[in-house]
This record gives C-alpha cells, sequence and structure tokens, in this order.
C-alpha cells in the first residue's frame, strides 16, 4: 500500500489504473495477466477480474498469492477482503476438477468426494458420465470429454485435463538452416518458447493451448516449430484460401517438405496431404441449414497427431463442436487477441484450451520484432443535411449512415497524398462504401467475391510495389501477408469489434526494411454511435500499450 502508486482495486473486482501515474506501464503488464480491460478514457483504464481471466493465469502457472502479492504492489490502498477472498476462491477451483486417464478410458477425478458426487447428479452432468470407480473417481466415456469440459466451466469448476493425447502418425517436419528464399532462419526466442509451452514437459505437460502473439511476430512460425517437435500428421485449419497459400509458402520456406506433401483441402480443391490445410468455410458448409456437415469428416479422416487453429478468435461456432469431439488429438489454437465478441471464450478455452503463452505487443514493439505503430484517429462531422437528417433515422440506419459519411473520402483522399510513396491499405465493412472510394481513388478492390487468383494476384503486385494503395473489405481482417504495407486506413467496421480493430493495425506491423513507422488511420463520424464504437474497438490496443492521436477535421 503506498499512495503514490497506480491501483485502486475496488470491492466489485473492478481495478482503477492512473495512466499518467511513472509505474503505470509496469502495474498494466502486471494486472493483463490475470485481468481484463473495460474502459480506457485519457486518465483512469479500468480493468475487471473475472473467472475466466483468473483460470487463464492458473494454467500460465499464477496463484491466487501472486496476484494478490501483484496487486498489492501496485495499489494505493488496502486490498479489500472479499476481492482477495474470491480470487483465491476461483484460482482454488482450476484443479479441483481433474480428467485423467484410467484404464484405456476416462476418469473425472476429484480431492473432495462430496463434491463430485453431487456433480455427477446435476442435469447436464448425469447424461455425460458413467459410473462411479470409487468415491472420488467417476467414469467418463471418451466421447463426451469435450462436452463434459463445456459443462464444468459453466457450472464454475473448469477441469484441468490431463488425460493425454493419441499420438497420431508419425511424420517427420525437419527445420531449415536456410530459407529457400534466401538467408539463414533461425527460430526466435520467444517463439521457441510459445511452441515449447504448447509441447510441455513431463511436469507440465501440455498438447493443448493457445499462443497469443501480435500479428506479425511470426505466429505460423510457431506452429511450423510445434509441427517440427512433434514431427506428426497435421491438420491446419485456416481463415481462406489466401491464408492457406501464405501458410504452403511459409511451411515450404522454412522446412524440408516438399509441395506434394502439402495438401489444400478449400471449395477449390479437396486434397488430404500428411499436413492438409482447411479452410473453416469447407469445414462449415452444408447444403441447408438442417443438413449434416458435408466434410466434417476430414478430422477423422487420417490420424492426426496435430490440429492447428490459426485465427483462433474467428472460430465459426460449428467447428467447436467439431473440437468437441476430438479432445484426444493435439491442439494449437494462433491468435492475436482471444477477445471474442459473441462470448465464446470459454469454449476456447475448454475445447481448444488455455492460454499457454502470452507477450505484450509493445515488448516485441521495442526488441525490433514488429513494426513501432502510432494510431490516429480522425473525427469528421457529418455534411450538415445529412447531419439534420440522422436523428430522425432509426438506430440501424444512424450507424449506416455514420460509416458511410461522404467526407470520409476527402479525409482518405488527403492521408493517401500525405503518405505518397508509401503503401496504403484502407479497409471498410461495407460494399457500396468501398466501390466509390475505389473509382474515386482509382485504385483496386477485393472483396469476398473476388476469386482467389485474382485476389493473388493483386496481393503480389501490392507486395512487389506495383499497386501503392489498395482497398479491402473484411478480408483485410485475415492473415494476408503484406509485409510492405506501413499505413492503414479505416473507414468503416463491425460496430465495436475489438478483435477487428487489431486484426487491421496487425496487417502494418511487419517490420520494415527501412524501420519506418507505420500509422494505423481510424475515420470517424463525430456525435454519432460510431464514435461510442470506436472508443470500444480502441481497448485492446489501449491495454497493449497503443494511444490514440485525436484529431478533427471539419467539413469543406
Amino acid at each position: 500500500m503506498n499512495p503514490e502508486n497506480p491501483l485502486i482495486v475496488q470491492s466489485n473486482s473492478a481495478v482503477l489504473l492512473e495512466v499518467n501515474n511513472p509505474l503505470f506501464a509496469e502495474a498494466r503488464n502486471a494486472v493483463s495477466q490475470f485481468a481484463h480491460l473495460d474502459k480506457s478514457p485519457e486518465y483512469i483504464h479500468t480493468y475487471s477480474i473475472t473467472p475466466l481471466s483468473l483460470w487463464n493465469a492458473a494454467a500460465l502457472g499464477l496463484s491466487a498469492d501472486d496476484v494478490e502479492e501483484r496487486l498489492a504492489r501496485y495499489s494505493k490502498y488496502p486490498l479489500p477482503r472479499n476481492v482477495v477472498d474470491d480470487i483465491k476462491e476461483l484460482m482454488g477451483r482450476f484443479g479441483k476438477l481433474v480428467l485423467e486417464s484410467f484404464e484405456g478410458g476416462l476418469v473425472l477425478r476429484a480431492e473432495d468426494s462430496n463434491m463430485i458426487r453431487q456433480l455427477s447428479r446435476h442435469p447436464q452432468m448425469a447424461p455425460l458420465a458413467g459410473a462411479f470407480v470409487d468415491g472420488n473417481r467417476l467414469s467418463v466415456p471418451p466421447q463426451n470429454r469435450g462436452l463434459i469440459k463445456q459443462v464444468l466451466i459453466g457450472l464454475g469448476y473448469p477441469a484441468h485435463d490431463v488425460a493425454g493425447y493419441v499420438d497420431g502418425d508419425s511424420y517427420n517436419v525437419d527445420i531449415r538452416s536456410r530459407m529457400l528464399t534466401g538467408g539463414e532462419f533461425t527460430i526466435r526466442e520467444y517463439q521457441r518458447q510459445a511452441a515449447e509451452s504448447f509441447i510441455g514437459n513431463a511436469g507440465a505437460p501440455g498438447g493443448s493451448g493457445v499462443v497469443v502473439l501480435p500479428c506479425g511476430a511470426g505466429k505460423t512460425v510457431v506452429g511450423i516449430y510445434a509441427m517440427s517437435l512433434l514431427k506428426r500428421r497435421t491438420l491446419i485449419l485456416v481463415t481462406n484460401v489466401t491464408a492457406a497459400h501464405q501458410w504452403k509458402r511459409e511451411i515450404m520456406d522454412k522446412t524440408g517438405l516438399r509441395d506434394d506433401e502439402i495438401g489444400e483441402y478449400s471449395g477449390d480443391s479437396k486434397e488430404i496431404k500428411p499436413i492438409t490445410l482447411a479452410t473453416y468455410q469447407i469445414l462449415t458448409y452444408r447444403k441447408s441449414r438442417n443438413d449434416d456437415f458435408l466434410h466434417y469428416e476430414i478430422f477423422n479422416s487420417q490420424n492426426w497427431g496435430l490440429i492447428i487453429y490459426d485465427e483462433v478468435h474467428l472460430l465459426p461456432a460449428p467447428v467447436f463442436k467439431f473440437t468437441a469431439d476430438i479432445q484426444a488429438r493435439r491442439r494449437l489454437g494462433l491468435t492475436a487477441t482471444l477477445i471474442r465478441e459473441d462470448g465464446h471464450e470459454n469454449d476456447v478455452f475448454t475445447l481448444i484450451g488455455p492460454k499457454k503463452f502470452d507477450v505484450p505487443w509493445k515488448d516485441l514493439e521495442r526488441q525490433g520484432w514488429i513494426a513501432t505503430a502510432k494510431c490516429v484517429e480522425i473525427r469528421v462531422d457529418l455534411p450538415p443535411a445529412e447531419k439534420m437528417q440522422y436523428l430522425s433515422l432509426t438506430p440501424r440506419q444512424q450507424i449506416r449512415q455514420a460509416y458511410e459519411n461522404p467526407d470520409k473520402l476527402r479525409v482518405a483522399r488527403e492521408i493517401v497524398k500525405a503518405h505518397s510513396g508509401d503503401n496504403i491499405l484502407i479497409i471498410g465493412q461495407y460494399i457500396t462504401q468501398l466501390e466509390m472510394f475505389a473509382k474515386e481513388l482509382e485504385v483496386p478492390l477485393i472483396t469476398g467475391t473476388t476469386n482467389n487468383k485474382r485476389r493473388d494476384e493483386l496481393y503480389k503486385q501490392f507486395r512487389d510495389g506495383e499497386i501503392k494503395v489498395l482497398i479491402l473489405s473484411k478480408v483485410g481482417n485475415f492473415a494476408i501477408d503484406l509485409p510492405d504495407a506501413n499505413v492503414a486506413i479505416q473507414i468503416s467496421g463491425s460496430f465495436g469489434s475489438r478483435q477487428e480493430e487489431a486484426q487491421r493495425l496487425g496487417r502494418i506491423l511487419r517490420p520494415k526494411k527501412r524501420g519506418e513507422q507505420a500509422v494505423f488511420y481510424s475515420i470517424v463520424t463525430r456525435e454519432s454511435k460510431e464514435l461510442e464504437f470506436a472508443m470500444n474497438r480502441q481497448l485492446f490496443l489501449t491495454e497493449q500499450g497503443y494511444s490514440y492521436d485525436i484529431r478533427y477535421s471539419e467539413v469543406d
């Protein structure tokens, strides 16, 4: 306790952090490992300590005493006793129930025989569990491994799954010392730590979990290194065909695998090879809402030893269902942010695995592994005629009008002119708006309907410097390999999506050849719902240490 400290811990488990305090950055890094950022206005940031944030911290090896010590170290005032008690209670629940192997099957074990007996009678648990092996162990059919974990976390008792995994078929994956594209290749220390944290060891077995790294930090390399450590047949799930092609290029560039050893399973191709890249779209395809998913069997078509979920924060809901059925396979999730706006964070934790590795974005920026970046929000008024009409519209119409503010074109044109010679991405939500920008600025546009061949051509032209400005719809939220992009202009988005904000900034975070700073612009309509969304969108990046320079642009 020290009045000069930056934290105030409140009895409702909210944590207030003073921005203009010398210990701000140090305290933010300490708190962010076990609390979620909720609000980030200029002077006070608000965090919340939640069951899931504490269970992820426990999975990373933090204890309740560690969390209490960090809060006490940076707190102005004594910690509320109820908050300390809640932290101990919640973190103490992680590991009270253990899923483990037993005589060729599974059991759910608890030290407290009364607790497991009561849980076994719960209406959601009873259909999934079998008979008692003894007073402390309840048999679990292997096919219910994922389902029972979902039920338990819903009841507030996350199961610690140590039941192990099938090995899968062996397949040799060796890392190259020199890349096919030229130059030496070495695994960075944080990439090595991330992969090894996932693999685990005798003292702390791994095999399922999520690695959180910023865009541009080499999450693909983490996956490739994990493949080389396990040396097993691997299924890699990706967001789209462009991402599949990028993964294939990276695998061939950095391992000894040949083209004919890597298959693509998508709308364009149906190859299953020892290393197979499948898109989320093909996995979730069905002829009608009531039909079966036609390509679900890819999960069982081979004896996979590893399944990698790229951009796990974008995982479609049906894939969670598939994943619940394959809990005996090793599962690695890769993402820039664990935030999901659909509330499926619990499913990521239970079905893919807990967070195994995380590193602050600014730490990697300081070390030179990702580009330094500046965030600028430009606020612009609606034209007078539209401003008068705005208040008479429905909420949905107001949102659309604010996002498609015609004066954003003028601002975007000024930014493009100011960054003449830079490599610029313009990213937005509404196709009609993007088409208008493409026509007025005379630059190419990529949307979801652009065929894959045309996408690859335009991306290559951008990488080769033949195109300096490229407009992207929501396809720009996904993994695209445009390392020289150093300016992004966001003109509209998916409401208040924090994950989208992080993904879009990530498009310009790859280290630059000349070491120049990347700039992320957001053009936002003043006095509108869009401004409220913008404040929410910035939360995640603020937690990572980024601040937004607010500027104003007047209507001509």
